[in-house]
């Protein structure tokens, strides 16, 4: 059996970028480590003092969890250490964090340290999700703000990892997308889903109908139609709504489908955060044949005007995500 860990696939899709200096490689090698360091403490949650609220809120108000915290520290120090990102931002931090040492680092670092958080006490899948862009300037001493606020369309690298029954990373660098389960036995990545392509449509909607009532009629008219019976096209879709992101994104990046988290009356701009959340999604997803949109824009499109910035998101199979963004502008 040909065992390929992510180091050595990383390494291989180097060769495809000529002018490549191995930094980025090695970025992406930190970021597999700081996984693994999560991965450890997550499951084995229920048996250190790690469940339950930290205390305190975040900057988006929302309450804090101990693991939440955890692996923010993990993967800032785990990664910062190396001095190869000149600035990071972090879904929990307010403002951007400088590592200590930043002297040779020519890249910037997005994270979200554990998406679906708000699970772990039930044991449901969470995840951590990332992005990588190249400063905009020559000299990392003057990395600043404005190298983490480009647009989607400019990263490097982006992936996740999802804590689930295994611990799976997936990653791409603009040369399709590709998937790796831990295996605890070695300690290593392995390859498991190499160059994955989402179906051009699913079976699946991913959507919280208990906020039914604050969505905009276009949104309404949306469900109803993939909740009517029509066999040509393969209606009615069936309901997978885990509430983590990357749980319900890794299902239907896999499987077809369509992920969608609209305005509502109390999140007028969307709820998820375009920069830690949605960017490196829709860079995977559009890697994969797949769509991303804010219900009328590109999500890679979108010049973000601040770190925590939400966005709504329509995301999966390309015809699914068609269809949706029809209604949200009134074309259905």
């Amino acid at each position: 059996m040909n065992l390929v860990t992510i180091e050595r696939h990383i390494l291989e899709q180097q060769k495809h970028f000529p002018d490549a200096t191995g930094e980025l490689t090695d970025l992406l090698n930190d970021v597999a480590f700081a996984a693994k360091l999560v991965r450890r403490e997550v499951v084995r949650a229920g048996l250190v003092d790690i469940l339950g609220f930290a205390g305190g809120t975040n900057v988006q108000g929302e309450e804090v969890k101990k693991l939440d915290l955890f692996a923010n520290e993990k993967i800032i120090n785990a990664i910062g250490q190396h001095g190869r990102f000149a600035v990071m931002g972090s879904e929990e931090n307010d403002g951007i964090i400088i590592p200590p040492k930043n002297e040779t680092g020519s890249y910037a670092l997005l994270f979200d340290p554990l998406d679906g958080s708000s699970n772990i006490d039930v044991n449901v899948s969470v995840g951590t999700i990332f992005s990588i862009y190249k400063l905009k300037g020559e000299d990392p001493c003057k990395a600043s703000i404005a190298d983490c606020l480009q647009r989607g369309s400019e990263q490097v690298a982006a992936g996740y990892v999802i804590y689930g029954s295994s611990v799976v990373m997936v990653y791409t660098t603009g040369n399709g997308v590709h998937g790796f389960t831990y295996d605890p036995t070695i300690g290593e990545f392995l390859l498991s889903h190499e160059n994955i392509v989402t179906p051009k449509t699913g079976k699946y909607y991913s959507i919280n109908e208990g906020s039914y009532a604050q969505f905009n009629e276009s949104t309404k008219k949306y469900l109803d139609y993939i909740k009517e019976e029509d066999p040509a096209t393969g209606r009615p879709y069936s309901t997978r709504y885990i509430g983590s992101l990357v749980a319900d994104f890794h299902r239907n990046l896999l499987t077809g489908g369509v992920f969608v988290y609209p305005p509502t009356t109390t999140h007028k701009n969307g709820k998820l955060r375009l920069m830690y959340e949605a960017n490196p999604l829709a860079f995977i997803c559009e890697q994969a044949g797949g769509r991303a949109t804010d219900g009328k824009n590109r999500i890679l499109d979108i010049q973000p005007s601040e770190l925590h910035q939400r966005t709504p998101l329509y995301i999966g199979s390309e015809d699914d995500v068609l269809i949706a963004e029809q209604f949200e502008q009134g074309l259905r």
